[in-house]
């Protein structure tokens, strides 16, 4: 098994931790985690991070192995996630990249090359005043005069984002991520778990209450008490409702209220970075989760069989 790469993407809630373990049911595989969130230590319920019973039946990456005060960027993920790989092609086995953080994914697919650009604690904060005073939108503006490449992938309502954006383009200049250079040693295919919208949102829906069944707000209130209350990955969907139970601002079942809202949210943006349309992404019934495993076997065994051809069997087209 040469080289190959399969990845199952998909919006939150679609099943892509239960798909997996489906594929390693027929496939040698290891899982390597395109989650921005569930690589953060303690964070496993409001993250849906793949529960012990889960991490023990197939290897796991990347996941819950970064402090949630620590800095960390693109390019430290692809850094990790690259090593990773090679280490599961050394021991003969198939990386499954599943995940539903699309800018992790395609970097690491179409093998981007950000500078690593370290956080600028004093910019910032500057910035983040700024969209306090004038909203997001004057600086996503700005970012696209800065570069429009990063305007063009960046969420212009997502606050964070676009600070990190600017920061990185101030840093390294114009066009901060060369995408596709070198291309990417390996081949690979991407499927995707497909649901009716309305299906997927009572997913959430239900993923939610489980979290808050599960004790989010004792997560939450353990993290603040370790963390400050404004800590970008306490900020995150889930955790922010339930700080607000902590502080006395709401009770639970507006908390959970308010997290379904920001899930379908979520789910709406991700949807952009995996469309329906997308040539790249063969787009399977999330519910088949066998037929799945088995078009995963499937393409690997054609892999196998072409031989010193390596990658090219699995490899998907590239964004023009």
């Amino acid at each position: 098994m040469d080289r190959q790469l399969v990845a199952i993407l998909g919006p939150t809630a679609a099943g892509k931790t239960a798909a997996a373990l489906a594929v390693a049911r027929r496939v040698p595989v290891e899982v390597v985690s395109a989650d921005s969130r569930q690589l953060r230590a303690g964070m496993r319920i409001g993250t849906a991070a793949p529960t012990a019973d889960e991490l023990a039946a197939v290897p796991h990456h990347l996941v819950g192995c970064v402090a949630p005060d620590a800095p960390w960027t693109l390019a430290d993920y692809l850094r990790e996630a690259r090593a990773a790989l090679e280490a599961i092609w050394s021991r003969g086995r198939l990386p499954l990249l599943v995940g539903g953080s699309g800018q992790y994914v395609w970097a690491l697919l179409e093998g981007w090359q950000p500078p690593a650009v370290p956080p600028d604690p004093a910019l910032r904060a500057a910035l983040e005043r700024e969209v306090a005073a004038v909203g997001v939108g004057v600086l996503h503006a700005r970012l696209a005069t800065l570069d429009p490449a990063a305007a063009a992938r960046v969420d212009a309502r997502n606050p964070r984002r676009v600070v990190r954006a600017i920061e990185v383009a101030l840093a390294a200049g114009a066009a901060p991520v060369a995408e596709g250079v070198p291309p990417p040693a390996f081949g690979w295919r991407a499927f995707g778990l497909e649901w009716p919208r309305a299906e997927l949102h009572a997913r959430a829906d239900a993923r939610v209450e489980r979290m808050y069944a599960a004790g989010l707000v004792d997560e939450t209130r353990g993290l603040l008490a370790r963390y400050p209350a404004d800590l970008p990955a306490l900020r995150s969907i889930g955790y922010a409702e339930a700080a607000g139970v902590v502080a006395g601002e709401w009770d639970e079942a507006t908390a959970a209220a308010r997290t379904r809202i920001a899930t379908h949210r979520l789910i709406r943006m991700q949807h952009a970075w995996f469309p329906p349309a997308d040539p790249r992404i063969d787009w399977r019934p999330g519910a088949d989760r066998d037929g799945l495993a088995a078009a995963v076997e499937a393409a690997v065994e054609v892999g196998a069989e072409v031989g010193a051809g390596g990658p090219a069997p699995l490899d998907a087209p590239r964004r023009a």
